[in-house]
């Protein structure tokens, strides 16, 4: 029989804007230590975005809108040059991770806001007494998309919780929770509705080497939401699987290209390969701002390399000879055939191709 457990009290915010900062939760200091890094600038929010102190395509996203807010509130008022400052505001955002699609898609919604700024003033370039309201417009419209990223993960998950059976054990892979959005999550969101609804779920989480996204940050959330969860380390999924322990992968994504196949974080394609092996169902969850039409497959999506200290180091501990080679993509890509369906705000596509994703986002 089924439990209401109904929602946690406190949900849990990634960022928030108070007095002229953006408010961003350090994922770098979980478990260990939960406080606010004050960004009072753009430069700042792109320092902790290419540091992972925020980190999940659709949180890295709703960062760099703040960021290009905190950009024009930094050059409200100067005699010349705003459109040079905020280009190159938008630029040094653009440059700091080149796979989560929800960055260029967010940096793309804050300057087609800005373009409809200059069309509503008929300015090529505001004055100095109209900057301000530049600034005040385009904060309101990097606050309309957190609002909008929270109300989207909530119907992604409801979509999602529907493919989640009673007392199901769920295996997922990095962090696609709150703390990879602006609240609620994407694949933990599923979980979260799944609990909400009662169906009782428990989570097997990676650890998801070599950041540990799932030891420090998905099990973190879990515990901090009630809802039970075992740490396992990413070698043992096949094993788990094979005993019959797992009854559904669920997991995020950084892109998903127009055919169907998705970058999420390293380790991913592996899990959907013994999925298939074991006839167990691989769900990716993600908003459709995570789908880019442009990418026509997962050759053309961009693949993220990453200092190789993060893997000869652990915790600041050297756990490898300091001078050794290291490969350190930071995401994989999971070609379509891998993946059951793909969960969004709008509803479910199973199998995920370029005919369902045309039509969901056309």
């Amino acid at each position: 029989m089924m439990e209401n457990h109904g929602e946690g009290e406190n949900m849990l915010k990634t960022m928030y804007w108070e007095n002229g900062a953006l408010m961003i939760l350090d994922q770098t200091a979980l478990p260990l230590r939960e406080h606010y890094i004050k960004a009072e600038s753009c430069a700042r929010v792109a320092e902790a975005i290419k540091k992972m102190e925020v980190r999940g395509a659709p949180a890295i996203g709703l960062a760099a809108a703040y960021g290009v807010a905190l950009g024009a509130l930094a050059f409200a008022g100067a005699p010349s040059g705003w459109d040079e400052h905020m280009k190159t505001a938008a630029r040094a955002l653009g440059e700091t991770r080149p796979t989560a699609i929800n960055l260029f898609w967010a940096l793309r919604r804050m300057e087609n806001k800005l373009q409809s700024l200059y069309a509503e003033y008929d300015v090529t370039e505001p004055s100095p007494e109209t900057q301000a309201a530049f600034a005040a417009a385009l904060l309101a419209e990097a606050e309309r998309m957190a609002a909008e990223d929270e109300r989207d993960n909530r119907l992604l998950g409801a979509a999602g919780a529907a493919l989640v059976p009673e007392n199901a054990a769920i295996l997922t892979h990095c962090n696609a929770g709150a703390l990879a959005t602006g609240a609620y999550g994407t694949a933990l969101g599923v979980v979260r509705a799944a609990w909400e609804a009662g169906k009782n779920p428990r989570v097997f989480a990676d650890e998801t080497r070599p950041c540990l996204q799932g030891a420090r940050l998905t099990t973190w959330e879990l515990q901090r939401d009630g809802i039970p969860v075992t740490l396992i380390t990413d070698g043992m999924a096949g094993y788990l699987m094979q005993q019959g322990k797992i009854d559904i992968v669920l997991v995020g994504a950084d892109r998903v290209a127009a055919n169907g196949d998705i970058a999420n974080k390293i380790g991913t394609y592996a899990l959907a390969v013994l999925a298939q092996a074991h006839d167990i169902p691989f769900y990716a969850a993600a908003p459709t701002s995570t789908i880019d039409l442009r990418a026509g497959g997962g050759g053309d999506i961009p693949v993220e390399e990453r200092d190789g200290d993060e893997v000869r180091r652990l915790g600041g501990v050297q756990i490898a000879p300091p001078e050794v080679s290291v490969y350190n993509p930071s995401f994989d890509i999971t070609p379509a055939k891998y993946i059951t369906g793909l969960v969004t705000e709008k509803g479910v596509l199973s199998p995920p191709n370029a005919a369902s994703l045309l039509k969901l986002i056309s």
